[in-house]
């Protein structure tokens, strides 16, 4: 059902304008002429998003649908079809209870598939950008095994599994990053504004200066007059950096390179090993082939190292080697996790202890989130003890000679 723009005249002559939802123009018509309006114009509404430059649009559109937007459409879903009601009636309940314009735009498209006759994962796969790839197969299989219900409720676990490691993470970085942040701003200012006043304090002794005063001098000195030269610099380091990024090779070295960075890599690692093994486990359990899994898992992680590594295990999954195997030769996993792998495989409940090792993994990164700033603590002082030294032998010690030969000088 789309929503139209109606335009009438009363039999007392009024214009009557307004907007309803309907399944097509001739229902309208019918619906304004029982209400004794004579219809003038029916039209389908118009998106107002989609109107203006396309960057314009690209900006407004971007970010507007997040992981908690799917992760509540998802949970709808499950209440949904648990409740015995028609898909396009709860697509059209859901629908109504949003006011993002974005959801809106998804969910009237959806339902205008399964309008043509469409299968739910047919017109959910129109929309990659909000239903990855993993989503839309595990609808899939709801579908073909009639247990769409219980799909959409893993799928809400899975999701809101993924909302927390995501909630960690950000956790996890956001105080280095805040250090890191501070620290560059305190340098930008003594370069910019406190270094320059010591340089015309020393100019006018025109005393002979220690090689680190000269270096930082001139380094003020540059960043003052040239500054522009330095935003320059920056942004086109910048730019450089997300094309190199953009590339498979660069993305690759990058996402590698993110698991060795101290404290913060170690929590990346733990965070995206319990992704994996959470939507390798529910995958599983829901009924998609082995090798499918793997397939799809490896986009879920969205690290190209892990992707290259899960990639590998789906190939030697492919040759008929098992589990254990192909967890070993990958070199992701611990000892303890490869038994606890093992003693699934004999068991037969792979899916329980891959899950087990999910939630061992998101305990670890949980841990270390709390101590974070503990860890955290010796570096800062490091780094800060690192700043106050180099002010100390570059800007006070020709202060000190100064002052001890102006003494020396008086006597």
């Amino acid at each position: 059902m789309e929503v139209f723009e109606y335009k009438g005249r009363t039999k007392r002559g009024e214009i009557m304008t307004g907007t309803i939802e309907s399944p097509n123009q001739d229902a309208v018509a019918e619906w304004l002429l029982s209400a004794g309006i004579s219809p003038i114009t029916v039209n389908v509404q118009r998106d107002r998003s989609q109107e203006g430059p396309e960057w314009l649009r690209a900006i407004l559109d971007r970010g507007s649908l997040q992981l908690r937007d799917l992760l509540l459409f998802t949970r709808q879903m499950a209440t949904m079809v648990k409740s015995g009601v028609p898909m396009i009636q709860a697509l059209a309940g859901i629908q109504k209870s949003t006011e993002n314009k974005a959801m809106i735009r998804i969910l009237r498209s959806v339902r205008a598939d399964l309008e043509k006759g469409a299968d739910l994962s047919t017109a959910l796969s129109h929309h990659p950008k909000f239903f990855d790839e993993y989503y839309v197969a595990m609808v899939r299989v709801g579908e073909n095994s009639g247990a769409l219900e219980e799909i959409f409720r893993r799928l809400f676990d899975q999701i809101e599994f993924e909302s927390q490691m995501q909630r960690k993470i950000k956790s996890a970085l956001r105080y280095p990053s805040f250090v890191l942040t501070a620290i560059a701003i305190a340098v930008g200012i003594l370069t910019l504004f406190v270094i320059p006043v010591f340089a015309t304090f020393f100019d006018k002794f025109g005393a002979k200066l220690p090689l680190m005063t000269i270096i930082l001098l001139e380094t003020s000195s540059f960043a003052v007059n040239y500054w522009w030269l330095v935003l320059v610099a920056i942004a086109g380091a910048f730019y450089g950096f997300k094309l190199y990024v953009g590339t498979r090779a660069g993305r690759y070295s990058w996402d590698k390179f993110k698991l060795r960075i101290p404290i913060a890599g170690g929590i990346l690692q733990k965070a995206t090993l319990a992704r994996f093994c959470r939507s390798l486990s529910t995958a599983s359990k829901s009924g998609v082939p082995l090798v499918q899994a793997f397939t799809l898992v490896s986009k879920v992680v969205n690290n190209a190292f892990y992707e290259e590594r899960i990639l590998h295990m789906r190939e030697g999954v492919e040759r008929g080697e098992s589990m254990l195997r192909v967890a070993q030769a990958a070199s992701i996993f611990t000892p303890l996790e490869l038994q606890m792998i093992s003693v699934g495989e004999d068991t037969g409940d792979i899916d329980g202890m891959l899950a087990k090792v999910a939630d061992i993994y998101q305990e670890d990164v949980e841990y270390e989130v709390q101590r974070l700033s503990e860890t955290m603590e010796p570096i800062i002082m490091v780094a800060m003890g690192v700043l106050v030294l180099i002010l100390m032998l570059g800007i006070f010690l020709p202060m000190w000679q100064l002052g001890a030969a102006v003494k020396g000088g008086a006597r």
